[in-house]
């Protein structure tokens, strides 16, 4: 039974040892009383109990003493508890302080809050960095495509990193340059004899005003001649046009073939009227007979220049028999 009882408190002992110095980083205190930087056990414990990684707060703050920056815990617990990268941040600030770069810790630390990596942006203020643009496409006055592909040096504004537009802002932009550059020359020749035109006229625009960057300069890679934009759309326009007049002429040859019915079936009406008026005449004639009103003499004589009509009408008639010995 004391044997179990002592082992239960050694078990208990080494809990303790082990939670004494999970709660105080006895080690981590010495270290930073040895690098010169103040800080306190209670203030460890109070990094515990707020869920803050003493590690992370006391090399970040060994780093910046030993780097010349004056930060305190505080500060980096805050930023930590912000959601920050306080590791990251203090790079940055160490990179700017050794190329001269003004740089305070609230402005890092908003910086980093925005989603930015401060520290890559450190870097690009010290080395500019180059970003190549897709091709881009462009016609020129004389209707001769063009296709560019323009690289673009950019050094990071550390005043603009807040709340500044990104790489593809710049992109577009210089994009929309080029397409305006070009379509402004007379001819395509003149932007392949002369590309760094298309250079110094996007580049005085001021493209890299409310972004993030400065361009310090675009330089035209490559220009390559595209399709014959011009001829590609007279070409259309010209059949564009012959399918109007062929749709035109459809329409006057249907209106024609409708007037031409509406002819035949006036002729038609016409003849059918005309008929109708023959058929009467028998019975007028009849009726006359029998009113007295015409005579057996009368007919005979009707009939007779009925008979000489007929048989003029038959003369005068191409192709008959006396008209061609005449």
């Amino acid at each position: 039974m004391e044997g179990i009882l002592l082992i239960g408190l050694i078990f208990l002992g080494i809990v303790g040892v082990l939670l004494f110095f999970y709660f105080i980083p006895v080690g981590l205190w010495v270290t930073a009383i040895f690098s010169g930087v103040r800080v306190t056990l209670g203030e460890l414990i109070g990094m515990r109990f707020r869920k803050v990684p003493p590690s992370v707060i006391v090399n970040s703050l060994i780093t910046a003493t030993k780097a010349g920056l004056q930060l305190t815990t505080r500060e980096l617990e805050t930023h930590y508890l912000a959601g920050g990268n306080v590791p990251n941040v203090i790079r940055a600030l160490i990179s700017a302080d050794k190329a001269n770069i003004e740089l305070s810790f609230n402005q890092s630390t908003a910086i980093d809050l925005a989603g930015r990596d401060v520290f890559e942006a450190v870097q690009i203020s010290v080395n500019p960095k180059v970003i190549t643009t897709p091709k881009v496409a462009a016609v020129a006055a004389d209707g001769i495509q063009l296709v560019a592909i323009a690289r673009v040096t950019v050094r990071a504004n550390i005043s603009q990193l807040v709340g500044g537009a990104g790489e593809d802002t710049i992109l577009a932009r210089v994009g929309e340059g080029i397409v305006t550059s070009i379509g402004s020359a007379g001819t395509h020749k003149e932007v392949l004899e002369n590309p760094d035109k298309i250079s110094k006229v996007v580049l005085s625009r001021g493209l890299d005003a409310g972004t993030a960057f400065e361009i310090l300069s675009i330089d035209i890679a490559d220009v390559d001649v595209g399709t014959n934009i011009g001829a590609k759309l007279q070409t259309d326009q010209a059949s564009a046009d012959l399918k109007v007049a062929e749709a035109k002429a459809e329409e006057r040859r249907a209106m024609a073939v409708a007037l031409e019915q509406e002819m035949i079936a006036k002729a038609q009406d016409a003849r059918a009227k005309v008929i109708e008026a023959e058929a009467e005449v028998p019975r007028a004639m009849a009726e006359a007979f029998r009113s007295g009103n015409l005579g057996i003499m009368d007919y005979y004589k009707m009939e007779n220049i009925k008979a000489d009509t007929d048989m003029r009408d038959s003369i005068a008639k191409p192709g008959s028999g006396s008209g061609s010995s005449k």
